[in-house]
C-alpha cells in the first residue's frame, strides 16, 4: 500500500468546511483536479453514495462512499484492475478555525507500480485540493462586507 496526505489549517468552523467537501459535484468550482463530479444517487452524502469523478490525466472513475461521518469525515473508494484507490477527508476544530486532513492510498496487486507512475501528479492533485478546501471554505464563512443593519429613524 502507498499512502499520500496533507493537512491544511483553515479559517472556517468544521461544520462550514466539511459542507464543502460533503457538496462533491461542486468539487470543480474550487479544485482544478476535478473536471466534473456527478452523483449517481440522490439526497445527502451517505455510505453507499457514489459519484462518477472525471479528472485531468486520469481516467473517469466511479468512487463509493465506504465511511462517513456527517460532523467529521468521508472516506470513498475506487477500483481498477489490480488496484483499489481510497481518498480520505477528515476535518477537526483547531482553535477558532479547522484543520482538514486529504489522505490518498493504493492499495492491489498492482498499487506498487500505479503509485510509482502517478506519485507525482497524486502529490499535485491532492496539494492543490488541500489550497482550494482552504480559500473556498474560508470564502464562504467570510461575513459580507458593507451590509449593515440599519435602524428606521
Amino acid at each position: 500500500m502507498t499512502a499520500f496526505n496533507v493537512a491544511v489549517s483553515i479559517n472556517a468552523p468544521p461544520q462550514q468546511v466539511l459542507a464543502v467537501l460533503c457538496d462533491v459535484e461542486r468539487w470543480p468550482e474550487w479544485t482544478p483536479t476535478m473536471t466534473q463530479v456527478r452523483r449517481l444517487d440522490r439526497g445527502p452524502l451517505a455510505v453507499g453514495s457514489s459519484a462518477r469523478v472525471v479528472q485531468p490525466k486520469l481516467r473517469p472513475a466511479v468512487w463509493r462512499v465506504t465511511e462517513l461521518d456527517a460532523n467529521r469525515s468521508f472516506t470513498w473508494v475506487a477500483r481498477a484492475p489490480g488496484v483499489r484507490m481510497k481518498a480520505g477527508h477528515f476535518v477537526e476544530p483547531e482553535g477558532e478555525g479547522s484543520r482538514a486532513s486529504l489522505s490518498f492510498e493504493f492499495s492491489g496487486l498492482l498499487a506498487p507500480v500505479v503509485s510509482r507512475l502517478y506519485r507525482g501528479l497524486i502529490q499535485q492533485y491532492i496539494a492543490a485540493e488541500a489550497r482550494g478546501l482552504k480559500q473556498r471554505s474560508e470564502t464562504l464563512s467570510r461575513p459580507v462586507q458593507g451590509l449593515r443593519n440599519r435602524s428606521p429613524q
